[in-house]
């Protein structure tokens, strides 16, 4: 049975240590420097859960709820986690459950998941029996690319679930993730830009995409990319910073000042955190220094 050490884990999923950490106070997931196949499932589930405006505190909510309502040990691995509004929900035996408020709906056709989140769309129970096939491609195509050698194989899984399913956003995401990866940029941008249009409340999406584009040196649409994100999820601390470094190379630190600020409140320990103050501190000293020197230049005119 495949393991993964925390390292691999972070850098499979691109998770701060800080998120982790974070789930793992919250009991989300057991603190641990090894996790199984389906342990990173089941980070990837809370991982594209808090890129939505889906709070920590409402995930938990939900998953006790659903606990004692189901009888599960672990609704994160054994059901579907679905993003309904605000709130989490749970696909079971073709319905979709809300164990906080006790209600059910069943007309609905699953248009987009990722790794077992899902997003609610329309109806149709052909569409369902489809969701659950592309479902099983989808987790196989997610062990492929842990494999040596059967990224290749993943890549082709992804492409079919598009063409079954074009709105499949996680699926697009992937896809984009491993051309990245394969330094294809501009076939990264068209997957990431799939995966907005596909679901426009999708902050990872844009994430990626403004990542893609920082990687083009294309910085005032990724800026615009990063907006979108935080707009979508004002708390999402990657964003912030990525949007403070683009915002220092476009020459704009009142406008970078914003975003480290935001991030060190957002992350208040951890090397990145530390980076961001200093550059913070750096911004505001350069600021106060500039009317300084204004000042001095003006008293000593007046002098002379």
């Amino acid at each position: 049975m495949s393991r993964y050490c925390r390292e691999d884990v972070l850098r499979i999923l691109r998770l701060p240590v800080r998120q982790l950490a974070a789930w793992e106070r919250a009991g989300l997931v057991s603190s641990s420097k090894e996790y199984s196949f389906d342990e990173l499932v089941q980070l990837r589930k809370l991982r594209d859960l808090a890129a939505t405006r889906i709070s920590v505190k409402s995930i938990v909510r939900s998953v006790d709820a659903m606990q004692k309502v189901s009888g599960m040990t672990n609704p994160l691995l054994e059901s579907v986690a679905v993003c309904h509004g605000s709130r989490v929900a749970w696909r079971q035996y073709g319905a979709l459950v809300d164990p906080v408020t006790r209600q059910m709906a069943f007309d609905f056709d699953l248009t987009a998941t990722s790794g077992g989140l899902a997003v609610v769309r329309q109806r149709g129970q052909a569409a369902v029996a489809q969701n659950g096939e592309t479902q099983e491609m989808f987790l196989r195509a997610v062990r492929l690319e842990e494999i040596p050698g059967r990224i290749g194989e993943a890549k082709e899984i992804y492409e079919t679930i598009l063409q079954m399913n074009a709105g499949h956003a996680a699926a697009a995401i992937n896809l984009g993730t491993i051309r990245y990866n394969e330094r294809d940029y501009a076939g990264a941008e068209a997957m990431y830009r799939r995966a907005a249009e596909a679901d426009p409340e999708y902050a990872l999406a844009f994430f990626d995409l403004g990542n893609v584009l920082d990687e083009q040196q294309r910085l005032p649409e990724a800026i615009v990319a990063y907006e979108r994100a935080l707009k979508l999820v004002p708390q999402y601390a990657d964003a912030h910073y990525n949007l403070a470094l683009a915002y220092e190379r476009t020459k704009e630190p009142r406008k970078a000042l914003r975003h480290w600020t935001a991030y060190a409140q957002l992350d208040p320990t951890g090397p990145w955190s530390n980076h961001a103050r200093g550059q913070a501190k750096r911004i505001l000293a350069s600021e106060r220094l500039a009317i300084v020197s204004r000042h001095g230049r003006t008293m000593m005119k007046m002098a002379g």
